[in-house]
């Protein structure tokens, strides 16, 4: 026969019966107890000094008397094994403080003998020593209305095949808002900032104004440096969040309180929205969610709140969200490109000239859908601007190249026969005939570079003679001109001009110079002799 537990209620009631004066047997019967349950309870209430007949009400301090008096005398609370658990008990708390495991601390204690059921041991670690003991959970408060709606992303499920037979898993961006839980859906293949940015623009417009706060998930879509006091967000995210006028407060990583309004729609949404439905591709996914959101989940009574999300949210937030955007926002690109040695820069697949001092060198470019622009990754200044390309395309300004290698960048042809024509007329003439004669741009090119070299080994005044010689034979190839300059013979040299004697400045008369008469007289005498 089972064991029937009989309630604080049927004891209060067996006793008030039986102070009214009923039966023992009665009461049995209209409470469907056994007459010696009933009894019991009788002779335990006689033992607290109760008596049938009109009475004070009878309270609730009264009725655990009696009940604590039927209660049996067990002895002792706890067994042998309690015992050794309170004569281990420095030594356990030691290792519990430590993080030790209780089934690494019961095998410790058996090393030494003592053997306690683990059961006993955790409940001796429960009871005495508050193990697995969370502190007390505060609910915190919701805030005030259209002030801060949370951003949680996750994988959803599957596509229907397409036409090659994959299925691809997408995932979606949820939207809460703190105050009426009026959830919004956004799918998408996959997670970055330029989806993340779309799906805000998408759920300001489904909810018809902008949140002052948002708080998104720790994701790098959002949040570049997870910090708890100073979190770095993504460039691009916190300039379209200062375009919208609000403000982003990212939730620290690994921490599920931060969102507990939001931890679990991930799995709801998913088990909710999506499962069992047939989904052909992502814009069916999409009106899926925006069905889901509005429809279903939002005319469905919150169990928290105990009011429909859509009709909380339009009686108590919306009145207090900012305006909606009027014009889409245009998404721009951050990155770090290097510039190489040719001075182009790549951003989004396409190639933007830089001056000649940021070779080899990492900059800092944003691009929109109309401008590229580049900083200075140091004092964040902007170094230049260029239209935007599309991909594998080149936006090239002649501007920031060398002056003598612009010309060969830009295949400027003309530029070179200018060039020429600087030093000469017939030189120009000639590089004019050398330019037509070629069908050929690059051979044009090389023969007009070696025209410029020919000037510079030869001189332009020589090489101009040569040319007019050229250009009257109608003769228009510059190998022949080369070798017309080597044999041809070299102008004479300019006659050297007379050599003259200079007078010297302190030139002596010729008669400090003669000899005495006396001298020159016994030199005569003495050669005759």
């Amino acid at each position: 026969m089972a064991y029937r537990e009989v309630t604080m209620v049927e004891i209060k009631e067996v006793i008030l019966l039986w102070q009214a004066g009923i039966k023992k047997k009665r009461i049995a019967s209209q409470l469907t107890l056994d007459v010696k349950t009933v009894r019991r309870y009788v002779t335990a209430a006689e033992a607290c000094g109760l008596a049938p007949g009109p009475e004070p009400p009878l309270d609730d301090e009264q009725v655990a008397a009696v009940v604590a008096a039927l209660a049996p005398d067990t002895g002792r609370p706890h067994g042998d094994a309690w015992l050794r658990c309170e004569a281990e008990r420095d030594a356990i708390e030691k290792l519990v403080t430590a993080g030790v495991r209780l089934s690494k601390v019961r095998r410790l204690l058996h090393r030494r003998g003592i053997d306690v059921p683990y059961p006993t041991l955790h409940r001796f670690a429960v009871a005495e020593l508050g193990f697995g003991q969370r502190g007390p959970t505060i609910p915190v408060a919701d805030g005030k209305p259209g002030e801060e709606v949370h951003i949680d992303t996750g994988w959803m499920t599957l596509s229907e095949p397409d036409q090659h037979g994959r299925r691809r898993k997408f995932r979606a961006w949820i939207f809460t808002p703190h105050v009426s839980r009026y959830r919004f859906v956004y799918p998408c293949w996959t997670e970055s900032t330029e989806t993340a940015i779309e799906a805000c623009e998408v759920a300001w417009e489904f909810y018809d104004g902008v949140f002052r706060v948002v708080v998104p998930d720790c994701t790098k879509a959002i949040v570049h440096t997870a910090d708890p006091l100073k979190p770095r967000i993504i460039d691009e995210f916190l300039e379209y969040a200062q375009a919208r006028g609000f403000h982003v407060d990212p939730a620290r990583k690994r921490r599920p309180k931060d969102k507990a309004r939001v931890e679990r729609t991930v799995r709801d949404v998913r088990d909710d929205c999506f499962a069992g439905e047939k989904l052909l591709d992502l814009a069916d996914a999409r009106r899926r969610g925006r069905i889901w959101s509005a429809d279903e989940y939002g005319m469905r009574r919150h169990t928290t709140t105990q009011r429909m999300p859509r009709e909380h949210f339009e009686a108590d937030e919306k009145p207090h969200l900012l305006p909606a955007p009027a014009a889409p926002y245009d998404i721009p690109l951050w990155c770090d490109p290097k510039v190489g040695a040719d001075q182009h820069a790549q951003v989004a697949r396409a190639l933007y000239s830089l001056q000649f001092e940021w070779r080899n060198q990492r900059v800092r470019a944003r691009a929109d859908s109309s401008t590229v622009r580049f900083y200075n990754p140091v004092s964040h200044e902007v170094v230049k601007v260029h239209p935007r390309v599309a991909p594998g395309r080149r936006s090239t300004d002649l501007a920031d190249f060398p002056p003598e290698k612009a010309i060969y960048a830009a295949r400027d042809a003309e530029a070179l026969i200018n060039r020429a024509r600087s030093h000469g007329a017939a030189i120009g003439e000639f590089a004019q005939k050398l330019f037509a004669a070629s069908p050929l741009p690059w051979t044009r090119m090389r023969q007009l570079g070696m025209l410029q070299g020919l000037i510079k080994r030869f001189g332009p005044r020589r090489v101009d003679e040569t040319c007019a010689m050229a250009v009257a034979a109608d003769m228009v190839d510059v190998f022949r001109l080369e070798r017309m300059l080597k044999i041809a013979a070299p102008p004479a040299p300019p006659p050297e001009p007379a050599r003259v004697i200079p007078i010297g400045r302190h030139l002596r008369p010729t008669t400090d110079y003669a000899l005495l008469p006396c001298v020159a007289r016994a030199i005569e005498e003495g050669e005759d002799s």
